[in-house]
């Protein structure tokens, strides 16, 4: 796994910065491009529904879940 990098965003017409690993960031990208929407969309969609959790955590888990979620599909 790779160190965490810091990217900048806008959310809900804010500015702020997330670091992750580049593993969670091509995820999300994925998740999005499969879901057919911007990485953007998704991100403020997690940062709507995450309550107290940080971004960055509440992005590895959304992640986490999705991926889970497929494997469970799966068998």
């Amino acid at each position: 796994m790779t160190p965490e990098r810091k990217r900048s965003l806008s959310i809900a017409g804010h500015r702020t910065s997330v670091s992750l690993e580049d593993e969670f960031w091509e995820a999300l990208k994925e998740i999005a491009a499969g879901e057919g929407r911007s990485l953007a969309t998704l991100i403020a969609e997690i940062d709507t529904a995450r309550g107290n959790i940080n971004l960055s955590a509440a992005l590895r888990l959304h992640a986490l879940a999705h991926y889970r979620k497929l494997a469970g599909a799966r068998g």
